[in-house]
């Protein structure tokens, strides 16, 4: 089943994405990242209640128990002061961007329909599992890519956001693929298969209107 998933064009086509191959030498401007940043905070401050949502639909206490790991450490694990999103608005703004605009930025459209499908395909169990082990299996190569247009653009060498991604994200794999392996027949197989395939698109487009915004594509409609 990881086979089945990691193999299709979806996701091949989301880890080929000319974002991540330019990221690390494209020069951005203050104003370029600060617009990656405030898109990224859309998808992650819904994360958590993305997970709550799944945690809600999941059958079995196995299931359960995996992602209810991952919401604890998003949300802090006990200390609100260690939530990702907490870590990512305070490190930001350390490496010099406005909190104002890494919080308060209005989503682009492809950013919107992003966190529109977190909410939607949170309401079954199969393709709440497709969305989560979608995320988790790539959110260390977003995480990454931002990390990397940070660093360049502000001179931050380290950034706690990005730092605590390393070190919790191979346990947050860990627990989407237990989670994965629970037990489907093939029906629900297919199923999370089309929704893992569905995020990994509207990952795809939140990243094309990065890149665009930043000259890396031309905007959709143009060729």
């Amino acid at each position: 089943m990881s086979d089945r998933l990691l193999g299709t064009a979806a996701h091949r086509a989301f880890i080929d994405h000319e974002f991540f191959k330019q990221v690390s030498s494209r020069n951005l401007s203050h104003a370029h990242v600060e617009t990656f940043l405030g898109q990224w905070w859309h998808p992650l401050h819904y994360f958590p209640t993305f997970l709550a949502r799944c945690i809600s639909v999941l059958p079995d206490i196995e299931s359960k128990s995996a992602i209810t790991r991952i919401l604890s450490q998003e949300t802090g694990a006990r200390s609100a002061k260690a939530a990702h999103e907490v870590i990512y608005a305070d490190s930001m703004e350390k490496a010099g961007y406005d909190r104002r605009a890494v919080t308060g930025s209005v989503p682009f459209e492809e950013t919107a329909a992003l966190v529109a499908w977190y909410e939607q395909c949170s309401a079954d169990r199969t393709s709440a599992l497709g969305g989560i082990f979608a995320t988790e299996v790539t959110d260390l190569l977003m995480v990454s890519a931002i990390g990397e247009a940070v660093k360049r653009e502000s001179g931050t060498e380290r950034n706690a956001w990005v730092d605590i991604h390393v070190q919790q994200e191979p346990d947050h794999v860990d627990q989407a693929t237990s989670a994965v392996f629970s037990g489907l027949t093939a029906e629900q197989e297919q199923e999370l298969l089309d929704s893992a395939e569905q995020m990994w698109r509207r990952w795809t487009a939140f990243f094309d209107r990065l890149a665009a915004e930043t000259g890396m594509i031309a905007p959709a409609g143009r060729s």
